[in-house]
């Protein structure tokens, strides 16, 4: 029985980022560095052992002490118990096993150690979804897999669960930046290396018909009063921690001391079984 195709064609992904490497824009890993920097400010904690897993180690440089750097391969270079933190930097959507990252980036957690995860969420350039399919179905008659498959908040949380983390939280927050067209955020997600590397691809270069009536798809449907466009970066922060026995438990189902409608002041109304 064969196995079905990887989702990324990983190969493709390092040429697009060395491509990228030369003149990269960076915004987008710079406010993730920002994000990680304040949610760290208030846990109540000294890391002695972090890691980050990320495409661009410039970024995380000096960020904290004994800081391990490593890129987002199949198989992290992340040892057993070693680290009391790991962040999955910006690149889970690439992840042919999203989950797989998330349980080796458990195991290198020392006990309580903190996993934070921040990666694109299903919103994320939903403008440019949007126009470059109905350009593509408009010019061509079809569709082709062009963008990355993001994930929901709600789904993103659940990998949390399945990885074997604790006290689990998934929030988000997003990002908007502004174009002076659909042509320009292209080139930027291609300085990003960002660019399509789905394995479903299409192997040849996208008609220049289907570019244009993208940009102008893109301009009619989303753009503003001085004809700029803007593109939507939604990011998923994705926290838990490694169990270990000083954690908090959730309480035995009936051991509540008091009722919730005395505290609420309300009248409590049984329900039939």
């Amino acid at each position: 029985m064969s196995s079905p195709a990887p989702l990324t064609d990983r190969t493709a992904l390092a040429r697009h980022r060395a491509r990228a490497a030369s003149d990269p824009a960076l915004f987008l890993h710079e406010a993730a560095r920002e994000e990680v920097q304040d949610r760290l400010l208030v846990v109540n904690r000294t890391f002695t052992s972090p890691a980050v897993v990320t495409p661009v180690p410039q970024v995380w440089e000096g960020m904290l002490p004994g800081l391990k750097l490593l890129p987002d391969d199949e198989v992290l270079d992340l040892e057993e118990g070693a680290h009391d933190l790991v962040v999955h930097a910006m690149a889970l959507h690439w992840a042919n096993d999203p989950v797989g990252q998330l349980v080796q980036a458990r195991r290198a957690l020392k006990p309580d150690g903190l996993l934070l995860a921040l990666c694109f969420g299903g919103q994320t350039l939903h403008e440019l979804r949007a126009a470059l399919g109905q350009a593509e179905i408009e010019v061509t008659g079809g569709l082709s897999p062009r963008v990355a498959p993001m994930g929901e908040i709600r789904d993103l949380g659940g990998l949390l669960q399945r990885a074997g983390l604790a006290l689990p939280v998934a929030d988000s927050f997003t990002l908007s930046a502004s174009y002076a067209s659909a042509l320009h955020l292209m080139r930027d997600l291609r300085a990003m290396g960002e660019t399509n590397a789905l394995t479903g691809r299409l192997r040849r270069p996208t008609r220049r018909a289907v570019m244009l009536r993208t940009a102008a798809l893109y301009a009619e449907s989303f753009g503003d009063a001085e004809g700029r466009v803007p593109a939507s970066f939604e990011i998923v922060a994705l926290t838990g921690w490694a169990p270990d026995a000083s954690q908090q438990k959730p309480l035995r189902p009936g051991s509540a001391a008091h009722r919730l409608s005395d505290a609420l002041n309300t009248r409590e109304t049984p329900l039939e079984d």
